[in-house]
């Protein structure tokens, strides 16, 4: 089972128990943390969307360190102008602790429990319409004159 999941602007592929490199979070280290679903695959079941917002990605904050350096160079030519600076992005490496969906019978299991008790509620008002209703009728027959 793998995921996609949306961190720092980007998007990221992980499984359980690999290591992702992403932008800095602000967790200390060690602390657990969630990261949103974009997508999740499951052998051949795949959950995009809603669906794979019901799923979560746990993390594990390994370490925060600083990623290469970028060389920014800025250059006009003809004019003698030249200006070399340097960049390195603050990064934090996570350890994917686990990837798990959220069982959707469950739910679908308690809104068949609350579609029963709507209709039974519903059943019984409709119960004694009906009652209340028949018993003019019956004393309506009753009261006729008989010839």
């Amino acid at each position: 089972m793998y995921a996609v999941v949306k961190t720092g602007g980007k998007q990221l592929v992980v499984e359980k128990d690999a290591v992702a490199v992403v932008e800095k979070i602000d967790a200390p280290v060690g602390e657990s943390v969630t990261l949103p679903a974009v997508m999740v695959v499951d052998g051949e079941k795949v959950l995009v969307g809603s669906d794979a917002a019901k799923a979560t990605v746990t993390a594990t904050v390994v370490e925060h360190f600083l990623g290469e350096k970028q060389i920014v160079f800025k250059f006009k030519r003809r004019k003698g102008y030249k200006r070399t600076k340097g960049h390195r992005q603050p990064q934090t490496a996570l350890l994917i602790t686990d990837v798990s969906v959220e069982a959707p019978k469950k739910r679908a299991a308690a809104k068949k429990s609350e579609t029963a008790e709507a209709s039974d509620a519903e059943a019984a008002p409709a119960k004694k319409r009906a009652a209340k209703k028949s018993e003019p009728v019956a004393d309506a027959v009753a009261e006729a004159p008989e010839e």
